[in-house]
């Protein structure tokens, strides 16, 4: 291969399976000037890759201009179709140069939309183009070995659980919001899950992160300050006043009851209802900014049995099991905002309209 016909990559060697493959470091821009071979008009077995699905690019693309000095993106894998040479560092024969023909075909094998997204924000942002990535090269292997290829890089790849994105993300202030009421609280220190997004039966727990995540963020939307500790600070004091009306929380905190009976057993213990209590607060809040303490009695007139079939068939439950489409969030918050003697707004009157309909 003459020089001016190749491409030319510093890369470190290494061997996988008895297989060589290499390590480079390209700059942003090198990925949107080296050439992808594209398979969009492949049928799905002709392909080494799922489509490319252009709904994800802008939520990635944002997420690097958002966060310019935080960002992160772990290594793309790329096929080359292509023969190639080695030339190693003289005394490091694992560190070197690859020589790509300039006609060589690279296919993407995991990371084609962190790759769309890094053009999508240069586009938008030029000076990103000297920032750099990893890129991890497999070689010649066809068509066959690169959908293997595919298929085992996301065999195990399994998405966090909800709750363990939300403890984790420090970007997010509602996140930050939920997480300073649960830990600044001795009522839900101890009962929320801040890993699973569902509870074992055995759980201790009576709660997920990702539940009161809705929660809290129903209940400041359009209230909150922008200054986190007071917005969790109001948070705290509205559950913490609600949590008086359902002593049978604090009796599973205290360990007298199993939080598995209390779920079994109550609506008022799923996120459902969590959500739904966040909701009317909300709207509580706005309307007796002074007074909202006084009306929270009126939550224990209300039968949470699970076996109050007439209630909450059709709101809470479908067919038995809790339901947590936005229609019955709705028809459940209906049922606390009436209780509280809160007005429906427009949007809960319809679909409440809509429920009595469909029972008559």
């Amino acid at each position: 291969m003459e020089a001016l016909s190749t491409l030319n990559f510093p890369v470190i060697r290494g061997v996988q399976a008895g297989r060589e493959y290499y390590v480079a470091m390209w700059t942003l821009r090198t990925m949107r000037q080296i050439s992808i071979f594209d398979e969009k008009e492949l049928s799905p077995e002709m392909r080494a890759q799922r489509t490319l699905n252009k709904g994800r690019i802008p939520e990635m693309a944002h997420y690097i201009l958002d966060n310019p000095n935080d960002y992160v993106f772990s290594a793309i894998t790329a096929s080359i179709d292509s023969e190639v040479i080695f030339e190693p560092i003289q005394g490091h024969d694992r560190l070197g140069t690859l020589k790509v023909p300039m006609d060589a075909k690279f296919i993407i094998n995991d990371g084609q939309h962190r790759r769309a997204a890094i053009l999508a924000a240069l586009e938008q942002k030029p000076e990103l183009a000297y920032e750099t990535i990893a890129v991890v090269f497999f070689l010649d292997i066809g068509l066959e070995r690169c959908q293997q290829v595919f298929a085992d890089l996301n065999r195990y790849a399994i998405r966090p659980s909800r709750s363990l994105g939300l403890l984790y993300d420090h970007r997010n202030d509602k996140a930050k919001l939920a997480r300073l009421v649960i830990m600044n609280s001795s009522i839900f220190r101890d009962m929320v899950d801040m890993e699973k997004s569902s509870l074992a039966p055995r759980s201790r727990k009576l709660f997920t992160l990702s539940a009161f995540f809705n929660a809290c963020a129903d209940l400041v939307e359009g209230i909150a300050t922008g200054n986190i500790e007071e917005d969790a600070k109001v948070a705290r004091d509205y559950w913490e006043a609600v949590a008086q009306y359902f002593p049978a929380w604090t009796q599973v905190r205290d360990g007298k009851v199993p939080a598995s009976d209390i779920r079994e057993g109550f609506i008022h213990s799923h996120g459902i209802a969590l959500q739904s209590i966040g909701k009317a607060g909300n709207a509580l809040l706005k309307a007796h900014p002074g007074k909202w303490r006084s009306k929270l009695p009126a939550l224990e007139k209300i039968d949470w049995s699970r076996r109050n079939a007439r209630l909450w068939e059709g709101r809470a439950l479908i067919g038995g099991k809790v339901s947590k489409v936005t229609t019955n969030v709705t028809l459940t918050t209906n049922v606390i905002k009436k209780q509280l003697g809160l007005d429906l707004t427009e949007e809960e009157q319809r679909v409440e309209d809509a429920h009595q309909r469909k029972n008559d």
